[in-house]
């Protein structure tokens, strides 16, 4: 493996690990959205695939209390990707937001020091030497495959295996995703943590995320194959499309639980902070697509301000989206979406497993329908964007017979990755039209071709110095 020869000639030559101690190396990869996007956060099942593409860790106990830090891919961007800073002074949640946003340079620092704090809250008898650290990663930033939860978790994953502390799975996912939310103050949902730890390469993890919850993988069947584009357009859940898509989301629960009268209160059963209730918990994925349409659709407004939403209905059930003067939230379309999403993504699902067993081009053909009616719910959201709709109308355009089977964009939209589903056999249609789009000069193109193992499957390599 070439990262594990490279921390071995770090060991010899260059002087960053100490020879006489173990350094602990892990892989996470970043993750496509095949189906689910946005309702992750609104307890929804989701359907994730692995990309080839990855992020690496390696980590050392230090004999000292500093934490030394060492980012290839940071220090290549332009960022500063060296960085040491006393474990001590890593005192409280303010204290670490506010010396990760101190510089644009740094701002990395929160997905990475904010493992560390965790893993300091949570184990401190554990943690209480310091600890150095080597990442890079090949996992395009901005461009909605995960790149924070993948350096999330490998950085995570490789901390604790130096500190002594075994943590993986449906735990290691849950702790990543409370530094993305808490520290990094990124909305996102489970799905991109549990997808990068826990994939397999030409499988796909269904997850119902209520809060986390994995069912058994889905072979991918032997005639398809998944592919991305990324569209050059840069994505962020930290951008204003995606946290008022979100809020919307919750504005809409919250209207129906009113009007219903069911009380909304916070739930202390996570870290994660939220609400709950007596008839869904707190998920709109739990309200079925026909009751919807029949009961709640109707009461529900298509748009409405921060300020009139509160005026009525209180307080926000959302703590990781506070509302904003001046934005009108879409609460129709998205509350909309959270449910029937859900529902798109359970036939998808349930398809899958058939196809995987006995598969068929009518399967495969309702599978991508499902695909492209989530693209276009995403506009209603306000989360399309010209560059993934015009690569999602290529393919379509190619259609069936050319072993194009469905395409949308992915993650939580604005830009970013379009997830296509097609036959192995049309890598040559999937290759003309990543040149067609390069040549529309829409954006600057990259191709995710391939899956492979998440981290729990790599494991923890153990290099003695």
């Amino acid at each position: 493996m070439e990262f594990a020869d490279k921390i071995k000639s770090f060991i010899r030559e260059d002087g960053f690990f100490n020879p006489s101690l173990p350094v602990f190396i892990t892989r996470s990869p970043g993750r496509l959205d095949l189906m689910g996007g946005n309702d992750d956060y609104t307890g929804g099942l989701v359907f994730e695939s692995t990309i080839r593409e990855a992020t690496y860790a390696a980590a050392q106990i230090r004999e000292d209390s500093l934490i030394v830090l060492k980012n290839q891919t940071a220090s290549e961007a332009g960022w500063q990707g060296d960085v040491t800073i006393q474990y001590s002074d890593l005192t409280d949640d303010p204290t670490l937001r506010d010396f990760s946003n101190s510089s644009p340079a740094i701002r990395w620092t929160a997905y990475v020091l904010g493992t560390l704090y965790y893993l300091r809250k949570k184990y401190p008898d554990q943690t209480q030497d310091g600890i150095q650290i080597y990442m890079e990663s090949t996992v395009p930033l901005n461009r909605g495959v995960s790149s924070s939860a993948a350096i999330e978790v490998s950085v995570m994953k490789a901390a604790a295996a130096a500190f002594g502390i075994k943590l993986d799975g449906t735990e290691l996912a849950l702790a990543c995703q409370w530094v993305e939310n808490v520290i990094a103050e990124s909305a996102c949902g489970i799905m991109d943590q549990i997808a990068v730890v826990a994939g397999k390469e030409g499988y796909i993890l269904p997850l119902v995320c209520q809060p986390c919850l994995p069912e058994p993988l889905i072979k991918l069947p032997q005639d398809l194959q998944i592919w991305g584009i990324d569209s050059g357009v840069s994505h962020q859940v930290s951008g204003i499309e995606y946290e008022a898509a979100r809020a919307a989301a919750f504005m809409g629960y919250k209207i129906i639980c009113d009007w219903e009268q069911i009380p909304v209160t916070a739930d202390d059963r996570s870290d994660i902070e939220r609400y709950t209730d007596p008839t869904w918990d707190g998920y709109l994925a739990n309200l079925s697509a026909s009751l919807f349409h029949e009961k709640y659709e109707p009461i529900l407004p298509v748009k409405m301000s921060s300020i009139e939403y509160l005026a009525q209905h209180e307080f926000h059930v959302d703590p990781y989206t506070p509302l904003k003067e001046g934005v009108n939230y879409h609460i129709l379309a998205n509350t909309r979406y959270a449910v029937e999403e859900n529902y798109r993504v359970q036939l998808f699902s349930e398809l899958s497993r058939g196809a995987s067993l006995s598969p068929t081009k009518r399967a495969f053909t309702l599978m991508g329908e499902l695909m492209y009616q989530s693209h276009y719910a995403y506009t209603e959201c306000g989360l399309g964007a010209k560059a993934t709709d015009f690569i999602v109308n290529l393919f379509r355009k190619e259609g069936t017979s050319n072993g194009i089977y469905g395409a949308k964009i992915t993650g939580g939209g604005a830009g970013g990755t379009v997830a296509i589903l097609a036959e192995k056999s049309a890598s040559e249609v999937i290759h003309r039209v990543f040149e067609a789009y390069a040549q529309s000069g829409m954006g600057d193109p990259y191709l995710f071709e391939g899956s492979s193992d998440g981290a729990d499957t790599f494991g923890i390599l153990k290099i003695n110095g």
